[in-house]
């Protein structure tokens, strides 16, 4: 499933694009779904209460908070999802690369230019997430872990345990802090606790306590924090049906 935001001040244009995603998703046979903002404050707000999107189409004359400005704040969320910038104007080009944009495309949107550019991103999007891993030093040495087989990272002491799939454990000695950075930007991670951070692929039971995972482990919650656990998790899978 591929989430897009799509922002802009013109509801004409909102529609326009609106049509170009729902006769691309048609075409392309695209399990997507899209969520449209008049304005920046009401995407960032968004994003402020867990929302994540995988594709994000901003314009960028917009009055208040423009697209630029949307941009740099979506970057303080997501580093890394595709940003396109759609605009009537050429003059801010220099400025999206600022924000790491992926493209900059001039209005009137055309289906075919639509097409070209979407087909572009999504290949770039499909190659991300067949390659989707963490690259840790452990006692072993370098090893690549992908992130379909990770179930949990916890932290001890010094020693940051990942557990996988397989039952095996890789021990590193790493900031915990900056694992989690990396961890929580591909939306499948949830933490729960100052020492735990849990792979939602693999949940079985959230109770009050304790994660309870497909593995027969269990990752503690931490005091006060059961309800936001649930209903994270909840989101993340009515976000993946």
């Amino acid at each position: 499933m591929i989430h897009i935001a799509v922002c802009d001040d013109n509801i004409d244009e909102l529609s326009n694009m609106v049509q170009l995603i729902n006769l691309y998703r048609s075409s392309r046979h695209l399990n997507c779904e899209y969520a449209v903002f008049p304005n920046g404050f009401d995407l960032i707000s968004a994003l402020e209460r867990g929302k994540q999107f995988d594709i994000y189409c901003l314009d960028i004359i917009m009055p208040g908070f423009s697209g630029l400005d949307v941009a740099k704040e979506i970057r303080t969320y997501d580093k890394t999802a595709p940003i396109l910038f759609f605009t009537s104007s050429p003059e801010f080009a220099l400025e999206s690369y600022s924000v790491k944009a992926v493209n900059y495309v001039l209005k009137p949107i055309s289906k075919e230019k639509f097409f070209f550019t979407f087909d572009e991103i999504l290949e770039q999007i499909n190659v991300k997430k067949k390659e989707d891993a963490v690259i840790v030093k452990s006692n072993e040495g370098i090893q690549k872990i992908l992130i379909s087989n990770l179930v949990f990272v916890e932290v001890i002491g010094r020693k940051v345990l990942y557990h996988l799939m397989s039952g095996k454990v890789v021990e590193c000695t790493e900031s915990f802090s900056s694992v989690c950075d990396n961890l929580l930007k591909y939306g499948c991670f949830i933490k729960t606790h100052r020492s735990y951070i849990v792979n939602m692929q693999y949940v079985d039971t959230i109770n009050n306590r304790e994660v309870i995972l497909q593995t027969n482990s269990s990752v503690p919650i931490a005091q006060g924090k059961a309800r936001e656990i649930k209903q994270q998790y909840l989101a993340y899978q009515m976000e993946d049906e």
